[in-house]
């Protein structure tokens, strides 16, 4: 059983008691510096790209199911993206090269312009309409909302052959062009390539091949490195890019080269022998891919992606129109690498928390146990679900036990226990998360207003609010 975003309360009773909460004095809920975002944060919007740029606001662009237009869309706030009005920046043509699908659209301020790369391809029927290459359109203006867009150009790619997926980053004062080709001679549908950037749409110096898909997840159903994109963190990139089919099987892979080598010489780039996301059969999130990264309002870490709801599809994978846009946080490993996890499932984006008083360890479960230490990234994710009981208490589901929630005992003790439709259990089962700064919280128990949360040894318990200090108070990642 998962969760619905409101948890059931029956009667009234919880709602008395947050109200008494508030009566006593405390500060429930505090409103947040930005909103939560809820997975998926736009639907039906492939292939997303979303980023925060210098004006404060973040842009989202992706491919629409009906491939026949660019779009884009601005918010000041991530979350807000779901609902931000949306403008057509440019439409498919009525014949030639760019008349068919348009796929996977990218928006870069380069050279003091608004560019949009995308991939397209003719119309008419046949295995001609696959014949895509990489374009790219212009605003006229410093503005790319507002703006007049043109066709600016085709890429000039080394082999002009079959390509895609195009993005731009910057490393040491240099702008890089990295894409997906597939190249003459060799059996395969996609492979990726690097090389400098001298004008918009042509290279400074011959490309080099980084990587072909040759490992078995890289080849499910498709031959395919595709969709790159650069994440420089650590003393490190970390290149991800896309693998396989684009139904379920549908994942991330990863490449990674230190900071100080040279990223024009294949070697310098190691590939993790697994892919680093995959589809989820207890989240139910499946084929995720294509990603991009961009940082919360907090500057956060954040991976983009699309995935879809359901894994059974009917027909070609690339005309289901249910790819939808996801976001979640990026967490590290202790040697700095990136841990994305599993895709944490529909419902509002989920936290970890850990203990103020153990700040490298976090509120993580082991079946219905619940601990603090160390773990996997799921087990330590808990999504906040709104609770029937009313202003503003919350249930805590971790994301890779949906059908669970924290509760907390008669004796004190804390555990995860499938939810009942009883009015004692949602009253134990609700807490109010009370914000202390911006990124410390405390969570007060509904039923029990004056009793809180605590770290206790290796575990939680409930302690009396009157035991405050830094044993009831949660750092929030």
């Amino acid at each position: 059983m998962h969760l619905d975003r409101r948890f059931f309360l029956a009667g009234a009773a919880g709602s008395v008691a947050i109200a008494q909460a508030a009566s006593a004095g405390l500060r429930a809920s505090a409103p947040a510096a930005a909103p939560v975002p809820v997975n998926p944060l736009v639907k039906q919007r492939a292939d997303a790209q979303v980023f925060r740029h210098t004006d404060g606001y973040y842009y989202l662009t992706g491919s629409v199911p009906e491939y026949d237009r660019l779009v884009l869309r601005r918010s000041r706030t991530l979350a807000g993206l779901a609902t931000a009005e949306e403008r057509v920046l440019w439409r498919h043509q009525a014949s030639g090269p760019m008349s068919g699908f348009l796929w996977a659209p990218e928006l870069h301020l380069l050279q003091g312009k608004w560019v949009m790369y995308f991939a397209a391809g003719p119309s008419g029927g046949g295995e001609d309409v696959f014949r895509i290459r990489t374009y790219a359109i212009v605003c006229d203006g410093p503005d790319p909302m507002t703006g007049n867009w043109t066709v600016l150009g085709k890429f000039e790619s080394p082999f002009d052959g079959f390509n895609l997926d195009s993005t731009i980053f910057e490393h040491r004062g240099v702008s890089y062009f990295c894409w997906a080709e597939r190249e003459p001679g060799i059996e395969t549908n996609s492979n990726l390539y690097l090389a400098p950037l001298k004008t918009p749409l042509t290279l400074g110096a011959k490309a080099v091949r980084l990587t072909v898909p040759t490992l078995d997840w890289e080849i499910r159903g498709f031959k395919v490195a595709e969709a790159p994109a650069v994440l420089a963190r650590n003393g490190r990139l970390f290149l991800t890019y896309s693998a396989s089919a684009t139904d379920d099987r549908y994942c991330l892979g990863m490449l990674t080269a230190r900071d100080d080598a040279n990223i024009m010489d294949p070697k310098s780039w190691t590939k993790s022998p697994q892919p680093v996301f995959v589809s989820s059969e207890v989240t139910k999130v499946y084929g995720p891919g294509h990603n991009s990264f961009t940082v919360d309002e907090q500057g956060r870490d954040v991976l983009v992606y699309h995935g879809r709801d359901y894994k059974a599809i009917k027909g070609d994978p690339l005309f289901d129109p249910n790819r939808h846009t996801r976001v979640q946080r990026i967490y590290y490993r202790a040697d700095g690498t990136p841990d994305f996890g599993i895709p944490v499932g529909n419902g509002p984006v989920p936290d970890r928390f850990s203990p103020a008083d153990a700040p490298a360890q976090f509120v993580r479960h082991d079946g219905d146990r619940v601990l603090v230490g160390q773990g996997s990234i799921p087990s330590s994710q808990f999504r906040s679900v709104e609770s029937m009981a009313g202003a503003g208490a919350i249930a805590l589901a971790p994301i890779d036990a949906p059908d669970r929630v924290l509760f907390a005992a008669p004796d004190g003790s804390v555990r995860l226990a499938q939810p009942l439709r009883d009015r004692q259990f949602v009253l134990r089962s609700s807490f109010v998360r009370e914000t202390v700064d911006r990124d410390t919280v405390r969570f007060a128990l509904a039923g029990r207003p004056n009793m809180v949360l605590a770290h206790a040894g290796d575990g939680l318990k409930l302690v009396a609010r009157t035991e405050r200090g830094q044993k009831t108070l949660f750092k929030v990642s």
